[in-house]
């Protein structure tokens, strides 16, 4: 015998515990998306061109709590130096400790000799427009650059002091992703540094941050929508069901 199909209370209960889970998992998505990133990212404000045209003056970054012994050639990262005012600071890393590096070669930045392709470049602008000798990063330092070479306080004009331009990897506080202001998205990837030893840096969480977010807002209002849709269109059938006894 086949069993007698579920009547229309009961289809009712099974959708009302299923919308139910539904909020209650968007909940915990959402909250913990914003719980993970607020943990895992800082926002900072770039008050300065120097990173144009990647990021511009006033615009908001998203940037993922790390330590400097991570960090690797092409990251854009924020950082503190006394001799650089101790005011936190977004630039370029393009060399680490043990790298020698120069500027120009052909309108190009050299890491240890070899040409650095940088799209992130205002397009037929040199690498350095004053040029940069030859300099040997030391070990546990970065030397680091700002995108917008001809208007950037970074390593370029500190040679003088003392590690030649470099700052410490222990001064950075964060790596940035992403510019959240406006919404310009994740930063492209610095291919010009793949090819050399240790690679580049890959994306933080943040997609998946937002992700979690995205799913459990929709988790959320879908759930929470099932049952006035539901009570909406049980109304509407008995409506039917009344107009077709009339006739």
């Amino acid at each position: 015998m086949s069993s007698a199909p579920p009547t229309a209370q009961e289809r009712g209960r099974l959708g009302s515990k299923l919308s139910g889970a539904a909020v209650a998992l968007g909940c915990v998505l959402f909250l913990g998306g914003f719980v993970w990133g607020a943990i895992v990212y800082q926002p900072y404000t770039v008050p300065t061109e120097s990173m144009s045209p990647t990021i511009g003056a006033g615009d908001r970054v998203l940037a993922e709590r790390i330590d400097g012994s991570e960090v690797r050639r092409g990251d854009v990262v924020v950082f503190k130096d006394k001799a650089w005012g101790d005011l936190p600071m977004v630039k370029r890393v393009v060399a680490v400790g043990g790298d020698k590096v120069a500027c120009c070669t052909d309108g190009k930045l050299t890491v240890n000799g070899k040409q650095i392709d940088e799209p992130y470049l205002k397009p037929g602008t040199s690498a350095s427009p004053s040029g940069i000798p030859a300099t040997t990063v030391p070990e546990g330092r970065l030397f680091l650059l700002g995108d917008e070479r001809s208007g950037s306080l970074d390593s370029s004009v500190h040679l003088e002091d003392v590690g030649h331009g470099s700052v410490a990897r222990g001064n950075v506080d964060a790596r940035v992703d992403a510019v959240a202001w406006p919404m310009d998205g994740m930063l492209a990837g610095p291919e010009g540094f793949e090819q050399l030893p240790g690679g580049i840096s890959q994306p933080g969480p943040l997609p998946l941050v937002l992700g979690a977010i995205v799913v459990g807002a929709v988790l959320v209002l879908g759930g929470a929508a099932y049952g006035p849709l539901a009570r909406r269109l049980h109304q509407r059938r008995d409506g039917s069901r009344e107009l077709a006894g009339v006739g």
